[in-house]
């Protein structure tokens, strides 16, 4: 065998074990919900992203959305990974489910609830955060 031939062979052998190999390390083994917040707020206006997090078999982390999820839950509709809540819902918390769609074995359920007492305050304009701060400088310049 020349050495033409030779590469001719093994050049796509090595592609093929290489690719075997980036496959394998890009194996999801578990996945986990990491929430950046502890409720959920209804209506319309919010949009609660629930994040979910693929434990790889290289030990490293990979965020997740709906390209490698399926997301399901008893209430809301989804728009991605974001779960909107009906404003009038009277229920306390809602139970989620993430299907990894690769391995459908791989899944999570968790149980999340829903704020109470949600209480909009309305922001302040800059006029009424500009008095607050003269009166906290006046106050600190008294003492000094």
């Amino acid at each position: 065998m020349n050495f033409v031939d030779m590469t001719k062979t093994l050049i796509p052998a090595l592609v093929f074990i290489m690719a075997s190999l980036s496959v394998h390390s890009q194996k999801i083994d578990s996945i986990y919900f990491h929430l950046y917040t502890d409720s959920l707020k209804k209506g319309p206006l919010h949009y609660n992203y629930i994040n979910v997090d693929g434990l790889k078999s290289d030990g490293n982390y990979l965020p997740l959305d709906t390209k490698q999820l399926i997301f399901k839950s008893d209430a809301g509709k989804w728009e991605g990974n974001n779960l909107i809540l009906d404003e009038n819902s009277k229920i306390e918390y809602v139970t989620v489910t993430a299907v990894l769609k690769s391995n459908p074995e791989v899944s999570k359920t968790t149980r999340i609830y829903l704020k109470k007492n949600v209480a909009e305050e309305p922001l302040k304009s800059a006029e009424e955060l500009l008095q607050e701060w003269d009166r906290n400088k006046k106050k600190k310049n008294r003492y000094v």
